[in-house]
């Protein structure tokens, strides 16, 4: 297993204990790009699977399309597994996810992921099912017309049955039970200005796509809010993370606002859709990186809200808000105080950026190598534009923007990158369509 995350970790601590505004941005291990026989990439381009990537982007931006108690993350995962398999069935390349299909020597890959895709998208956003319509017909309109387009078709129905099937049972349309804040110093409670419902409460519980569970790898509780350790992170934020900060930079304050204009989740699929379009990549190479990086988003965010809500830990505006309870004279308390975004309504340790990030990083590091120049926009603010020269430097800015915006402490941070990487492995590792040396 890579060392990666735990390298960051340690950079970021050292950086925090140094009194650095901002811990160094590199990549810290080295890996080649995955390189695969050419026969195995046989059956035309993924620009398809980037298509139906982006349809789910367009609807989870319809308002009231996702019920809000189902993370999307689930989505993608079940939209890449599902043309996964409708893949891997005809071309047997690499093993499948969950399902392989029986399918004629000559069925069309392309075909079988198209009506997967579809399908699955049909299945789970009914009242919407024009646009994935629109968009099958489309696509299928590309593919002559043949017997083996047929048998291709009939594949992917039968993928995305069966995954949708699996899914049906996995938890994540139970009811949250209703949600009730702590009082101690330390504890949860909804924050300021509206004081919303806590989100996701349950879905720590949900089955994972991989992992056994939500806790495998739960991280070791934070240190306690009377501790120098705690003062020390919160301070940061207090400093950093204001709305009126005059110690956060221009710079610094772009980039908190830039990573909180998007859902993180969106962002990183954005990223990987862009490296398929510009390397030209093959069908079979684009659902494969799809699916090891959308199975990864769901875990590891159905193992952070386990951890939220197995920890409860308060929020830094409350923290700092109400600091003067906590019983730790390293903290002044500032009623007035106010962070630069707006605090999502759920518990701080550990850091959902940071989880999401640090995960999409050891995916996409693992199969296009950890040196990577890439360009990042966000739909949500076209005008900005981020530049990095690795997966893990975007990521680490990712994840330091939560400071600037005022929403985490670099505890929450640390925990995050180590979560995120390590969920990140272990899909690498058991879903047998990784890179040998994910292995």
């Amino acid at each position: 297993m890579r060392k990666t995350g735990k390298t960051l970790v340690l950079a970021a601590v050292a950086a925090v204990a140094a009194g650095m505004t901002s811990p160094a941005l590199a990549a810290t291990a080295r890996h080649e790009p995955v390189s695969r026989s050419a026969a195995a990439f046989a059956s035309g381009s993924g620009r398809s699977v980037v298509d139906w990537n982006r349809e789910l982007i367009t609807i989870l931006g319809t308002p009231g399309a996702q019920p809000a108690t189902v993370h999307p993350t689930r989505s993608f995962a079940i939209l890449q597994a599902a043309e996964y398999d409708a893949v891997t069935s005809i071309t047997r390349a690499a093993p499948s996810y969950r399902f392989r299909v029986p399918a004629p020597r000559g069925a069309r890959p392309d075909a079988a992921a198209d009506q997967a895709a579809h399908d699955v998208l049909a299945a789970l956003y009914p009242a919407l099912k024009a646009g994935p319509d629109q968009l099958l017909a489309g696509e299928l309109a590309a593919i002559p017309d043949s017997r083996g387009k047929q048998q291709g078709i009939r594949v992917g129905e039968i993928a995305a049955k069966r995954l949708i099937g699996l899914r049906s049972s996995d938890g994540s349309a139970a009811t949250p039970p209703p949600f009730i804040a702590g009082t101690k110093p330390g504890d949860y409670r909804p924050t300021p200005p509206k004081f919303p419902a806590p989100v996701f409460t349950n879905w720590g519980s949900v089955t994972p796509f991989v992992l056994g569970s939500g806790r495998q790898f739960r991280p070791a509780p934070p240190p306690p809010i009377t501790s120098a350790t705690y003062a020390r992170a919160l301070n940061q934020v207090k400093r950093l993370g204001q709305d009126s900060s005059t110690t956060r930079t221009a710079d610094e304050t772009t980039l908190a606002k830039f990573w909180g204009a998007a859902p993180i989740w969106n962002v990183w699929n954005q990223i990987a859709q862009n490296l398929a379009l510009t390397r030209h990549a093959t069908l079979e190479q684009t659902v494969t990186v799809f699916a090891n990086l959308d199975l990864t988003l769901a875990d590891a965010t159905i193992g952070l809200y386990d951890a939220k809500y197995h920890y409860l830990v308060w929020r830094p505006v409350t923290a700092i808000q109400e600091g003067s309870t906590a019983g730790n004279p390293r903290i002044i308390g500032d009623p007035g105080w106010n962070p630069l975004a707006v605090t999502a309504p759920d518990p701080s340790y550990p850091g959902a950026h940071a989880t999401i990030s640090q995960a999409a990083a050891t995916v996409l590091s693992a199969f296009y190598g950890d040196h990577q120049r890439l360009t990042v926009s966000s739909d949500a603010d076209p005008g900005v534009t981020r530049t990095f020269g690795s997966f893990q430097a975007a990521a680490n800015e990712a994840t330091l923007s939560r400071i600037f915006a005022g929403q985490h402490t670099i505890i929450d941070l640390v925990a995050g990158q180590q979560l995120g990487h390590h969920v990140a492995d272990f899909v690498l590792q058991h879903l047998g369509s990784a890179p040998a040396h994910a292995r």
